[in-house]
């Protein structure tokens, strides 16, 4: 659609937003609003480019007879420039899934215990960050290992911010395998290791993106399980959900109730449905999707946490930094900008090139 259309489609929806009729549909007023939000940065944008233009023509024009206007013509001119390139940004077809919040996996991989640890601390950043930047988080399910970290851990992140922006947005760039480098706690004589963590996010699908028909499901209930195997309960809560058409399998042991952890895995089976969909119907989308897990080994890394050094790497654009202990602690905005930026810059010349 090109800005006109865009600007249209503006107006419509917020014709529509003001009826109360349109309200009665929480579906309808909730996909209304999310396209609202999407795209009004668009028509705000172009709102301001316009009176600055129109601005600076009358710059011009009295530019001749008080030279004061021509230093604010410059000005003008300047900003006239940075709102046509930032239109030129909003108008690059988005990622259609940056409005929705995120279902992330941390998967302990190659490095026994020391992977699970490392999936332990990555776990941590996680929550940090979302902390930082408002997001809620709820940790969905979780297989705990022997010495505290993580054989497998998945929860589900939601933003709170403008409907437009959902965690997909930053943490999308998150899939793939980490690789860390450090001295083990379980390493007696200091040597430094090698290990790898798998971390896999999808998209949090919602009711009407996604249908499961029941029939469709095989359900196992068996007992859940804590660090060396141990069973933590005594009655059959941990729910295993086999989708048949397509052999995903999820499993859920966190709640006390079968009930519950049967929502909680059919919440991260939608999440996956709604991945692999995409993956179907968009060749980018299924290009993305392959740069994350698919085997859990030191080869197919995506990142590098250098504990000895304090450096960490991003082997997709090459981003480099030594503030590893911060980046723990959750300071990702720059790690995670850098992809935003790397990704902007190649919709930018594939736009050019359509």
């Amino acid at each position: 659609m090109n800005l006109d259309d865009l600007i249209s489609e503006y107006a419509g929806i917020e014709e529509r937003l003001a009826d109360p009729s349109v309200h009665a549909d929480q579906v309808l007023a909730r996909k209304l609003g999310k396209r609202y939000a999407e795209l009004r940065p668009i028509v705000e944008t172009h709102r301001e480019m316009a009176s600055t233009q129109d601005d600076l023509a009358a710059a011009r024009e009295l530019a001749g007879e008080d030279a004061a206007f021509a230093a604010e013509a410059e000005e003008l001119e300047k900003r006239r420039e940075s709102l046509e390139e930032r239109l030129r940004r909003l108008l690059v077809p988005r990622d259609p899934s940056d409005s929705k919040d995120v279902i992330l996996q941390v998967k302990a991989g190659e490095g026994g215990e020391e992977s699970a640890l490392f999936a332990g601390d990555l776990l941590r950043m996680y929550l940090r960050y979302a902390e930082r930047v408002g997001w809620k988080t709820e940790v969905i399910d979780s297989h705990p290992s022997d010495l505290g970290g993580y054989k497998d851990v998945t929860v589900a992140v939601k933003a709170r911010g403008s409907a437009g922006e959902g965690a997909w947005t930053r943490l999308k760039y998150e899939g793939g395998v980490h690789r860390v480098q450090r001295v083990p706690a379980t390493e007696s004589q200091g040597r430094i290791h090698t290990s790898a963590v798998g971390v896999l996010v999808t998209p949090e699908a919602e009711d009407v993106d996604v249908q499961v028909e029941p029939n469709d499901l095989r359900i196992d209930v068996y007992r859940s399980s804590g660090p060396g195997g141990q069973s933590v309960n005594t009655t059959d809560s941990a729910v295993r959900i086999t989708h048949l058409p397509t052999g995903v399998v999820v499993s859920c042991q966190n709640e006390k109730s079968q009930l519950q952890n049967k929502e909680q895995a059919l919440r991260i089976l939608r999440s996956r449905l709604l991945a692999m969909a995409q993956e179907e119907a968009d060749a980018a989308a299924s290009a993305e999707r392959k740069s994350q897990v698919r085997t859990v080994d030191r080869s197919e890394r995506v990142r590098t946490y250098n504990y000895p050094e304090n450096r960490i790497s991003d082997h997709r654009v090459g981003y480099k930094a030594y503030n590893l202990d911060q980046v723990l602690d959750g300071d990702l905005h720059n790690v995670t900008q850098a992809l935003v930026d790397a990704d902007m810059e190649r919709r930018l010349a594939e736009a050019q090139k359509s």
